[in-house]
């Protein structure tokens, strides 16, 4: 079953998609950023190709994006998300992380 979406920035533009499937997750490059000569990949362990990355869960990549400790804390009450919910959490804190990757919500169905 298909759950939640997150469009993947890098540097503001659009590199890639995160996609919850029941209970794990799959990242997708953007075939428009395979295409740029200047694509990066958002990490080293997830280099640029045109097929999916399935993780168990989170990737681990997209998981240390998360906030921590006392500030997991405060984001999980403020906005009534779960702590166990770790792709909720990422799609509604990640708009604006430190560093080059965003990561924000995409309705079902649309890439962009």
């Amino acid at each position: 079953m298909m759950g939640r979406r997150g469009r993947v920035l890098i540097s503001g533009q659009p590199a890639g998609v995160l996609e919850e499937i029941d209970d794990r997750t799959r990242f997708t490059y953007l075939p428009e950023w395979l295409a740029r000569g200047d694509a990066v990949p958002v990490s080293l362990p997830l280099p640029l190709r045109p097929e999916p990355y399935d993780s168990p869960g989170l990737h681990p990549f997209f998981e240390n994006l998360l906030p921590e400790g006392w500030l997991l804390e405060v984001s999980s009450k403020t906005l009534k998300i779960s702590k166990d919910d770790p792709f909720g959490l990422l799609l509604a804190t990640c708009a604006d992380c430190v560093g080059a990757v965003e990561i924000e919500p995409l309705e079902t169905g649309t890439t962009e």
